[in-house]
């Protein structure tokens, strides 16, 4: 049913606002520690990436220096534009300077709490590519329902972002379920690999010469991936990934699996 996956996988977590700064300092280092347990060699066809909040972006890209495997730090958003009088904004430039590799774009909490939509997701993740960096595009129906209704939803949502980031650009798909962020539980496997599948069958996609990974988020945790990892390439943690020895060992799980 599902397509093969690129040999690449890709795991990461966002912190959100959850954290204060001395927290995730402290989960940082938690993290650490625990992932020096895994070895280099079997983490070697893994990504794995951190994404805090932006006070302590910086802080976090210095701690993930000393780690023996690349840890990609990210960002939550980004501004579309490189620099300019947007106050209060963050500049995907200076992201890219500072050595972010992954940023955020188009969460379902942006999109419904500040207006974001589907064009302006397009904008920031030319502005991520532009900058060098990867786009985590988030993507996802808003009601659960038919497989069918969840594929084409999603076509607009990718369609948007593929137009505007060049063919050649790696980009990576976070798929969540609106309706299952923040639940207890993820969406059933059969109907998140039935939809990937969809998705990888775009036109949009198919057509693309450039990395395309495509990953779960919503609700995602320890024992998910090795039920989906026939069809996706990763996971995308929230909360549940806030505990470092859970992250560890999902990590591990995608690495083994």
């Amino acid at each position: 049913m599902a397509t093969t996956p690129p040999a690449r996988r890709l795991i990461g977590l966002s912190t959100k606002m959850y954290f204060s700064q001395s927290h995730n300092r402290e989960v940082t280092q938690g993290f650490l520690t625990h992932l020096s347990s895994i070895t280099a060699e079997s983490l070697s066809d893994v990504d794995i990436f951190i994404i805090p909040d932006f006070v302590s972006l910086t802080e976090t890209i210095n701690l993930l220096k000393s780690s023996p495997v690349p840890i990609w730090p990210g960002a939550q958003d980004c501004h579309w534009e490189d620099s300019g009088a947007f106050t209060g904004e963050v500049s995907p430039a200076v992201l890219s300077e500072v050595g972010v590799k992954i940023v955020e774009v188009g969460h379902a909490e942006r999109r419904r709490l500040f207006g974001e939509d589907d064009a302006t997701v397009a904008k920031k993740a030319a502005a991520v590519s532009r900058n060098g960096m990867i786009p985590l595009v988030c993507i996802g129906e808003q009601t659960r329902g038919d497989i069918g209704v969840a594929v084409d939803e999603c076509q607009t949502q990718v369609e948007a972002v593929m137009g505007g980031v060049p063919s050649t650009a790696e980009v990576a798909l976070a798929y969540e379920p609106v309706w299952a962020i923040g639940a207890s539980e993820p969406a059933g496997e059969e109907h998140v690999l039935r939809v990937v599948e969809g998705i990888r069958r775009l036109d949009c996609v198919k057509s693309r010469r450039g990395v395309t990974r495509v990953v779960y988020g919503g609700s995602a945790g320890p024992g998910l991936y090795e039920r989906l990892k026939t069809g996706l390439d990763g996971l995308f943690l929230g909360r549940f990934g806030h505990d470092p020895e859970r992250f560890v060992k999902t990590i591990r799980e995608v690495a083994e699996a």
